[in-house]
């Protein structure tokens, strides 16, 4: 399998997938829509970094668009699909929850199809760690996790849902993959770790919904990244976490960003948001089991990565809006 269409390329963690794809001498369709759901600045940074490479293809398109879609599958003939492509965030899921069904669950049903249509053979969904919310930790595979507590988790169960039906009608291959808080350089600017360097650089307090006693898995996107490329093995069906199984509280976090930057943060507490989850941790023993995966990079290794990725790069990142 050399031929992989990577969706949602010009994302956080689809640019890095390609990227590494793309460093193993993998064939790259890369489709975006470039959407504004955040800064497109940094969108097109790492767009631009993958264009650089000679076996990687792009095209501007959104996944609900089903006759785009047939049209770049025809062409290109896909040995495996790995979706990436999705609207995220839980907060903002309560303000347009129409969005999100229509992407993450809508687009996936596009993408299911026409591997059906296709033939295609492999198909890995990137899904979430929010789908827990409920659950005893750590967060095992196997929990029924039928209760999800914003749309953005039940577009998300709902995608999963409809990937295991394709799977048993048609034989598909799959993976989904349940990421547990990634972060990194070139990271969501609406995700604490990226916030958090930027506004403690230039001095702007922090803010943080809650006590900061809630706990992340925070999962360095580089393990994120190794562990997607693995699970494009036959597996048959399987459902996978990808995590640090180390839980951190926020505030913990906080402080090793502190260390890395050399600056003390100025705390602004609002009340935490009913949507959010308390704390999350990985079981990862599937991960292990099947993609001989662990992680590798600490927090405080990959805190240091990504303060020195931002101040690196400060003269545009200081520009990006949150």
């Amino acid at each position: 399998m050399k031929k992989i269409l990577v969706t949602g390329s010009a994302g956080f963690i689809g640019a890095k997938v390609s990227e590494m794809l793309l460093e193993k001498d993998y064939q790259v369709i890369g489709l975006d829509n470039l959407n504004d759901s955040y800064d497109v600045n940094l969108k097109f940074w790492r767009l631009e970094r993958l264009k650089t490479y000679r076996n990687f293809i792009f095209y501007k398109v959104s996944i609900e668009n089903f006759n785009e879609l047939k049209k770049i599958f025809k062409e290109n003939c896909p040995e495996g699909v790995i979706n990436l492509a999705a609207h995220t965030g839980v907060r903002y899921s309560l303000e347009n929850p129409f969005i999100y069904l229509s992407t993450n669950s809508g687009g996936n049903l596009n993408l299911l199809e026409l591997c059906r249509e296709n033939e295609v053979p492999k198909f890995v969904l990137a899904s979430t760690s929010s789908l827990y919310a409920g659950q005893k930790m750590p967060f095992r595979e196997d929990l029924v996790v039928n209760r999800p507590i914003s749309p953005y988790a039940a577009s998300k169960k709902a995608a999963e849902m409809m990937t295991y039906t394709y799977h048993y009608l048609y034989g598909l291959d799959v993976t989904i993959l349940r990421y547990f808080t990634v972060y990194g350089p070139a990271g969501r600017p609406d995700m604490a770790v990226f916030r958090f360097i930027k506004w403690m650089t230039e001095s702007t307090p922090l803010e943080i919904f809650g006590d900061g006693d809630q706990k992340r898995d925070f999962t360095y996107i580089d393990d994120i990244v190794r562990g997607t490329i693995e699970a494009l093995i036959p597996l048959g069906y399987e459902i996978i976490n990808l995590g640090n199984n180390h839980p951190y509280k926020i505030s913990e976090m906080i402080k090793l960003t502190e260390e890395s930057i050399g600056k003390k943060a100025h705390l602004n507490y609002k009340e935490f948001h009913k949507a959010d989850m308390q704390a999350t941790w990985a079981d990862i023993n599937k991960a292990q089991e099947l993609l001989n995966w662990r992680p590798q990079i600490s927090l405080e290794e990959g805190i240091k990565r990504t303060v020195d990725w931002t101040v690196n790069n400060w003269e545009w990142i200081r520009k990006i809006k949150i």
